[in-house]
């Protein structure tokens, strides 16, 4: 074999492997847990950093905070799914924030991820909660005051969250829960849910006014 034919067979050969790693990368890309802007935005810190929160006084964020977010799918996006969780979580406990709760589309990804503290539970332990939805809310209402990270300098006293609610979720490995929740605990869960939904707590208030 002469070396133009080697140096042809050569390219053929780079060019066929080219072709392949695209069509893999655009088939990953196809089955993405998220979307391109969502997996930089998650990329661009390390595992120990928090992410920016959104906030209602910047136009843009206002606009991605009123969207319904997707169901995570475990078996895509694997390692920036493990990687969210964690920036995620770091967000919310940040001196910066000290929240009870965050979901996450106050980071910029919509998917139906929350981190909230369980009062429920001794040692008030941080738990991951994918996917929930809540399947009964109970009649009994109760009175409690609320915030929010992405409402900046704004509390008030919330009239309508049920007092106990069942829940069903994914735990951080997948599997699924079902449980009842009460009191304040059952609050975060509601308002935390409300944001996977494109709902703001302020919102609830502007109805009771209009009562």
């Amino acid at each position: 074999m002469g070396f133009n034919q080697i140096s042809f067979f050569f390219l053929l050969s780079l060019f066929i492997t080219s072709c392949s790693t695209l069509k893999s990368d655009a088939k990953d890309n196809k089955q993405s847990a998220f979307t391109v802007e969502e997996r930089n935005r998650i990329l661009e810190g390390s595992v120990d950093e928090p992410m920016r929160v959104y906030q209602i006084t910047n136009r843009s964020d206002s606009l991605l905070l009123r969207k319904t977010s997707r169901d995570v799918d475990f078996a895509k996006d694997t390692l920036v799914l493990r990687l969210f969780l964690k920036r995620l979580k770091e967000t919310v406990v940040d001196p910066k924030s000290m929240g009870v709760g965050i979901a996450a589309p106050q980071v910029g990804v919509l998917s139906n991820i929350i981190w909230l503290q369980r009062f429920d539970k001794e040692g008030f332990p941080w738990e991951c909660i994918i996917n929930p939805k809540i399947v009964t809310y109970s009649d009994e209402k109760q009175v409690c005051p609320e915030g929010c990270l992405s409402i900046p300098e704004k509390t008030a006293i919330t009239k309508y969250r049920s007092k106990s609610i069942i829940v069903k979720y994914q735990n951080i490995y997948g599997i699924v829960m079902q449980e009842e929740v009460s009191d304040f605990t059952s609050v975060i869960f509601q308002h935390e849910i409300d944001h996977l939904n494109g709902i703001l707590f302020i919102d609830h208030l502007e109805k009771e006014l209009s009562k």
